[in-house]
C-alpha cells in the first residue's frame, strides 16, 4: 500500500495532466508495490478535488465489461470511473479533438436510475426495478497516462480513462427490449468499423451495474436517483481524428452521432 502523501502526490500529477493534455509516464513502472486499492484512493481523492473545483457527480461509468477487452488487458474483473456534469454530451454534437488525448470511442448503453442501489447484495432484478430508462451513448476515451503497457492499477487511477458521453437515439424502458440483444454499428466518416451486441457485456448489460453497486458499497459510496451509469463497452475501442464523424445505428433505439473538430 502507498503511503497517504504519494497518492495525493499522484492525484495531483493526474489533476495536471489532464488540464495540460500531457500524459504522464505509467503509475505502475514508478510505483510497482501500487495495489488495486491504491489506484481506486488516487480515483476518490480526484474525485473529491473534480467536486471542490464545481464540478457535479451525475454518474460512473464501467469498464473492462467484455471477455475481449478483458482478454486484451488480461483483468478478469472489470473497472469504474466517476462521470461530472460536464461530461455528457447529446448526438449532433461538435467534440474538440484536443481536449482529448488521442480520443477513442466506444458503443455503450447508459442506465439512468430512478432509484439508488446501494450494495452489498444488489442482483440484476434491482438493477432493471431501480432503472428509469436505457438509452444508446458513446463513450469517448481519455488518457492521462501513457498508453503503451498500461495495467488495470494504472487506468483505475486514470479515472477509468474516462474523457466524455454523448447521448442519443431512443430511450427505452428496461423491459421494453430485450437489453441483451440490443445491436449497433459503429461507423466512421461512413464506413463501417465496428459491431456489436449487448450481451458482450457480461451477458447482460445491467450485470455491469449491479456489480458496480456491489463494488462501490466496500468503499462506502452507493449509486443515487437520477445518476447515469454507462454500462461498458460492446466493441473495440475506435481511434478517432480531427476531422472525424462518428455514427453508431442502434437499429430500433436509433443513433447516436459526433463530430470530432
Amino acid at each position: 500500500m502507498l503511503e497517504p502523501k504519494t497518492i495525493e502526490a499522484i492525484a495531483d500529477e493526474l489533476l495536471e495532466a489532464g488540464r495540460t493534455r500531457t500524459p504522464v509516464p505509467l503509475l505502475t513502472a514508478r510505483h510497482p508495490e501500487m495495489t488495486v486499492e491504491d489506484s481506486y484512493a488516487v480515483q476518490q481523492l480526484c474525485r473529491r478535488r473534480n467536486e471542490e473545483a464545481g464540478r457535479t457527480l451525475v454518474g460512473r461509468k464501467i469498464g473492462l465489461t467484455s471477455k475481449a477487452m478483458q482478454d486484451a488487458t488480461g483483468i478478469t474483473e472489470p473497472d469504474y470511473g466517476a462521470i461530472f456534469d460536464d461530461m455528457v454530451l447529446e448526438t449532433g454534437c461538435s467534440v474538440q479533438w484536443d481536449q482529448y488525448t488521442h480520443p477513442r470511442v466506444e458503443v455503450e448503453l447508459a442506465f439512468v436510475l430512478k432509484d439508488g442501489l446501494k450494495g452489498p447484495g444488489v442482483t440484476i432484478f434491482d438493477v432493471l426495478k431501480a432503472t428509469d430508462y436505457v438509452v444508446p451513448a458513446l463513450e469517448i476515451l481519455d488518457s492521462r497516462i501513457e498508453m503503451k503497457g498500461r495495467t488495470i492499477v494504472d487506468t483505475i487511477s486514470d479515472n477509468a480513462a474516462m474523457g466524455a458521453m454523448v447521448i442519443g437515439g431512443r430511450p427505452v424502458k428496461p423491459d421494453a427490449v430485450d437489453l441483451r440483444w440490443v445491436s449497433a454499428i459503429l461507423y466512421k466518416n461512413q464506413t463501417v468499423e465496428e459491431t456489436g451486441v449487448a450481451a458482450g457485456v457480461l451477458d447482460h448489460p445491467a450485470n455491469g451495474v449491479h456489480w458496480l453497486a456491489n463494488k462501490i458499497a466496500a468503499h462506502g459510496d452507493s449509486l443515487k436517483a437520477g445518476d447515469i451509469i454507462l454500462a461498458g463497452s460492446f466493441t473495440r475501442p475506435l481511434w478517432v481524428y480531427k476531422g472525424d464523424t462518428v455514427h453508431a445505428d442502434y437499429g430500433p433505439l436509433g443513433a447516436v452521432t459526433c463530430r470530432f473538430e
